[in-house]
């Protein structure tokens, strides 16, 4: 993925206030003063990492700019939208399958499903804009590379994408410990899209309220949940199953 540093504080605060991606930046060790502290809030509002650095490095990156004490990474991901993953699962005479992350955060996680959806043939993951992980190189590393061949759509609103698949004949299924029945005894065939939550909050109230089936991935142990990664291999490849199994 191509990169690119920003450097100076006004335009690090332009990048931030704008939906562009920011994979990381770079503070001056011990730089705490005026504008640096509005950047560090922005940063930490939209989960973007944040590296304390000594003046050397700001110096390397910003090749003769004036830094003033910070720099952006940028990673140069290109989205794709809903319309491109049906179009995709259209060419493949394939029913649509899809992702949907509602508020992901921690960017191994977004890595995880993002590899084992590629590995499962999902069609296209669906992100929202604010409050999720972007496709940094973290991501890029934990998916194993999968983000090169994964369409991934980055929308305004998670709510709105849901209608948008189901006027495209999208049957969508919530993950949920409230769910209606066990995941491996609900049909799950056809045109599917799954929605995943949050770590730590699950899938929003809007979101749940959209959902046309929510279902329960069964726990015994003392542990009340699974990592959201782990939670969505397993619906992932129970549509996999199903899907086999309607073949036969």
């Amino acid at each position: 993925m191509k990169e690119q540093y920003v450097v100076g504080r006004n335009p690090v605060l332009e990048l931030l206030r704008s939906d562009r991606q920011i994979d990381k930046l770079y503070i001056l060790r011990g730089e705490r003063h005026g504008s640096i502290n509005k950047i560090l809030g922005i940063a930490k509002d939209r989960n973007i990492i944040v590296q304390q650095v000594d003046k050397k490095k700001l110096d390397s990156i910003s090749e003769g700019n004036a830094h003033q004490g910070v720099a952006a990474l940028v990673t140069g991901f290109e989205y794709s939208t809903i319309d491109d993953i049906l179009s995709k699962a259209k060419k493949m005479n394939q029913p649509p399958f899809i992702v949907v992350l509602d508020g992901i955060e921690d960017t191994h996680n977004l890595g995880s499903i993002i590899r084992t959806a590629e590995c499962a043939g999902v069609h296209g993951i669906v992100i929202p804009k604010r409050r999720s992980a972007m496709v940094n190189q973290t991501v890029y590393k934990s998916s194993a590379g999968a983000v090169e061949y994964m369409l991934i759509a980055n929308v305004n609103n998670i709510s709105n994408a849901i209608d948008e698949l189901k006027e495209n004949g999208v049957w969508v299924y919530g993950a949920d410990m409230d769910g209606e029945n066990f995941h491996f005894k609900t049909p799950m065939t056809g045109a599917v899209a799954l929605v995943i939550g949050n770590e730590g909050k699950g899938l929003s109230r809007l979101v749940k309220e959209k959902c046309d089936v929510l279902v329960k991935i069964p726990m015994v142990g003392k542990i009340s949940s699974l990592n959201a990664a782990n939670a969505a291999s397993i619906l992932i490849y129970e549509v996999v199953r199903q899907g086999y199994e309607e073949e036969k």
